[in-house]
């Protein structure tokens, strides 16, 4: 029985990881849940999993949730602090990392610190801090299990291969709603269009970087920790219909690729009960029901964040953080109506060439170069009419 930590147990890798848990009752047990501001849902999953530990991080809903599970025994917990200092407990297993953005960071160096392997579903930790995060790991014998879809696959395509030569890998990208769009048209897209992803059911965040292609780009420098490559060794192709969700090409030219439905319950169950593969019961893939998988460029002309993603990993030091700060911030505008989708980039780009450059940042640096770029993002987008940004 492994006790898992579920760091975002509301959002929607959190939610599909506790179907994962109660699949396989006799092999994990949520031990942890924590959300940001649903209390409603988080008392409504401590309820059904009875876990040891219920924390919220929104203080002001601590009595609501405490007075909830008064008639279980369950500990109950506020504040982002508590999360972080939970995330340490001794009978936790596996601490699986599902908070929106930068918030994810901190929890995960404590657990890490604490020998709790990652089941890491927040990129932005890796590319946040990814120097870091995977010597940290090194030095406390801890595993990251990835749990993004992409990189999933690549884990997996690398079992057995720890001493073949990785000649490069290809990151697969289902192109949004928007692929083969124009400038023109994405100048007055709206949210609930970009919020109709094609093929995955995700959280709005992730739903926008996905349309934006900033995803993609967040997967490429995770990619480069996660893996120990150089950024010429990171491909991404797009392949709309999802099914092959990334490849390795080997030393001798051979490619492996992992394939599947979208479903991000594979991955999941795959991280949580690594090395062994589980039975279940999920939908399976049919060739027959696909018979023509297509691949084409990414069109980073038009949907320019990819190549900022690069642009930053190859720049290193603080940079990638910058990126993500800035791009947390100009996403939440356009999921408000205050910014427009192509205005996102604008934003992230500029944020680059301002924010001071540090080329070997500690913690405190990450936590100062974070900050600094969320207000000026947002004075950028206050100081900046609406119609101009979408120009």
């Amino acid at each position: 029985m492994k006790n898992i930590a579920i760091l975002g147990s509301t959002g929607s890798i959190g939610t599909q990881t506790l179907e994962v848990i109660k699949d396989n009752p006799g092999l994990l047990r949520a031990f942890m849940l924590t959300a940001n501001a649903n209390a409603y849902l988080l008392i409504q999953q401590a309820i059904e999993f009875v876990p040891e530990y219920a924390i919220i991080c929104d203080e002001s809903k601590y009595a609501q949730v405490k007075d909830a599970l008064a008639h279980l025994p369950i500990k109950v917990l506020a504040g982002y602090n508590a999360i972080k200092e939970m995330v340490t407990h001794a009978d936790i297993d596996i601490v699986l990392t599902a908070m929106v953005g930068f918030a994810g960071l901190e929890p995960t160096i404590n657990a890490i610190k604490a020998g709790k392997d990652i089941a890491l579903a927040n990129k932005e930790t890796l590319v946040v801090a990814g120097e870091m995060i995977t010597s940290l790991a090194k030095k406390h014998n801890v595993k990251i299990l990835p749990v993004d879809s992409e990189h999933s696959a690549i884990f997996q395509c690398l079992a057995g291969e720890e001493d073949n030569q990785i000649e490069k890998i290809i990151i697969t990208a289902s192109g949004g709603p928007f692929r083969g769009k124009s400038t023109d048209f994405l100048s007055s897209v709206t949210r609930e269009q970009a919020l109709k992803h094609p093929n995955w059911v995700m959280g709005a965040k992730i739903t926008i970087d996905s349309a934006s292609l900033m995803n993609k780009g967040l997967e490429v420098i995770e990619a480069k920790w996660l893996f120990d490559l150089e950024a010429d060794q990171i491909d991404v192709i797009v392949h709309p219909q999802s099914i092959i969700h990334s490849m390795v090409q080997f030393a001798d030219g051979s490619i492996k690729a992992q394939m599947g439905l979208p479903d991000m319950k594979l991955p999941i169950q795959y991280a949580l009960t690594y090395p062994g593969r589980v039975q279940n019961n999920f939908k399976r893939f049919s060739f027959v029901d696909y018979p023509n998988l297509s691949f084409e460029q990414p069109d980073t002309d038009t949907f320019r964040n990819l190549q900022l993603a690069y642009e930053a990993l190859n720049r290193g030091g603080n940079m990638p953080c910058i990126i993500n700060a800035a791009n947390e911030i100009a996403v939440a505008a356009f999921l408000n109506n205050t910014t427009g989708f192509l205005a996102m980039s604008d934003i992230i780009e500029t944020c680059m060439q301002q924010i001071v450059y540090i080329e070997k940042p500690s913690l405190t640096d990450y936590l100062n170069t974070d900050k600094e770029t969320r207000i000026f993002a947002q004075n950028l987008i206050h100081k900046t009419p609406l119609k101009a940004l979408q120009s």
